[in-house]
């Protein structure tokens, strides 16, 4: 996995089961397969009926919460009844609500849709061993990690994400899909574009070592940066990710210098549009900031070093700022290569005041948070950066639901209303006075599989975890 300010590689895994071939376990798990049934019969039933899988009921399900805010029109509904039935939303504060076998009544809290992270890589998190995981972890590695950092995404809110993290994270999505894995719904990019040598590229090693081209994204010239677009597409990627500019968490040089050219980045979007897929560039420096814009990419990640001109273009092209600010609060600094952290110590301060002035200016801004430089779970943090640096608490909500679900063209979730995905979360109190409550989410339902349910202070539904 290659993060955007940093890099993380893949490598093939081995998908054979060791509980296949266990000549004991296989019996014992059969054997604990015929006692559960007898168990259930001992206690009396509860309220909640059997679920296949764990946390979804069969026939609807209604929630009812003290507060809902519709984030479209900032309105916040008291007294709030939402239906769900075949994961979807099937009515919204219905004049009656059905009789059902499944009723939660989750008390005081305020419902939300479920909140999109734009940036992720699960793959990952940064730590002492990161520049040297590429030579010395495989992608099995990162399939135990992107599992269990999902797990920590999911239950912190975020229903669904756009990661960037090879093939790791692709597979993750398509079990995420099956039901076999808790995590959010993925919109992977697979392998991030980028020149050879440069921030998407694996660097610091001697010749030979962790070499790549296009398959593994590392494409010169227009025609490459083409046939590495289409290779990623064609092995699961639903967004293209790109290195624009130089990056901190690489071994290469100054931070901002522009690295792909404008020729190359069109010919990218270009491809991509031609599959019906958006770009996301990586872009820290004013130049390679602006080639990108122009080259019509979606969203600019990071975008460190914003002028009036960049900012113009990207409010009259709708071009969406990812910030991904919170962890210039949480990165950890001393884990970090003394290059590195001079680059780190260098852009974030840039990268602050960058946002204020976007958020002053009304640039489009979609929530990312490029967990993994940050602590996994901790995404929500966030929200208060854009509300410290001028963002009304509705617009921080905003960010990371409907702005986010424009940015990734997925209509299908980012507001709670009839037919769309029932993906619905809980906060304690109310976050339009105080979004610090988004850190402390109570429910959570993806697909109307009830994820989390925090109850007298206990997760219901963490399965020992």
């Amino acid at each position: 996995m290659k993060c955007c300010i940093g890099s993380f590689r893949s490598i093939p895994a081995n998908t054979d089961s060791p509980v296949r071939s266990h000549p004991t376990l296989f019996p014992a798990v059969a054997l604990l397969a015929l006692a559960i049934p007898a168990l259930t019969n001992i206690a009396a039933p509860v309220r909640v009926a059997a679920q296949e899988p764990m946390g979804m009921y069969a026939g609807p399900t209604v929630l009812r919460a003290a507060r809902l805010l519709d984030v479209e029109t900032g309105e916040m509904h008291r007294d709030a009844v939402i239906v769900v039935e075949d994961g979807l939303i099937t009515a919204v504060n219905p004049a009656s609500a059905p009789d059902v076998m499944h009723d939660m009544d989750l008390g005081d809290v305020t419902l939300l849709p479920g909140f999109i992270d734009t940036h992720t890589h699960l793959g990952g998190q940064i730590s002492a061993t990161s520049f040297t995981d590429a030579v010395t972890r495989t992608e099995a590695y990162e399939a135990f990690n992107a599992v269990k950092y999902g797990g920590i995404t999911v239950r912190a809110g975020f229903t669904t994400v756009r990661d960037f993290g090879g093939d790791v994270t692709v597979e993750l999505g398509r079990a995420v899909e099956r039901g076999d894995i808790v995590a959010p719904r993925i919109i992977p990019s697979r392998n991030s574009l980028g020149i050879t040598g440069g921030h998407c590229d694996v660097t610091g090693y001697a010749p030979g070592i962790r070499e790549g081209g296009p398959e593994e994204g590392i494409a010169d010239g227009p025609w490459e940066v083409v046939e590495a677009v289409r290779y990623q597409i064609k092995h699961g990627a639903q967004v293209i990710k790109t290195c624009a500019t130089a990056g901190v968490l690489s071994m290469e040089g100054p931070v901002g210098a522009q690295q792909y050219t404008l020729e190359e980045l069109t010919a990218m979007v270009e491809e991509a549009a031609r599959h019906g897929m958006r770009v996301a560039a990586h872009a820290h420096g004013p130049d390679g900031i602006l080639a990108a814009v122009q080259a019509g990419v979606a969203s600019i990640e990071h975008g460190s070093i914003l002028t009036d001109e960049i900012m113009d273009l990207m409010i009259e092209k709708g071009t969406y700022l990812v910030p991904t600010s919170h962890l210039v609060d949480r990165i950890a600094l001393d884990q970090l290569p003394p290059l590195v952290r001079a680059k780190a110590e260098e852009i974030m301060p840039l990268a602050r005041e960058s946002l204020g002035r976007a958020i002053e200016r009304g640039v489009p801004i979609a929530f990312g948070t490029d967990a993994a430089v940050l602590p996994h779970g901790e995404n929500a943090g966030e929200f208060a950066v854009y509300v410290q640096m001028g963002m009304s608490e509705l617009d921080a909500l905003r960010s990371a639901t409907i702005h986010a679900a424009d940015l990734l063209d997925t209509p299908d979730r980012g507001r709670l209303a009839e037919g769309m995905l029932a993906d619905i979360i809980a906060v304690p109190g109310n976050p339009l006075d105080d979004i610090e409550v988004t850190k402390d989410v109570r429910f959570v339902m993806q697909g109307g599989r009830v994820i989390k349910h925090v109850v007298g202070g206990r997760d219901m539904h963490s399965m020992g975890r």
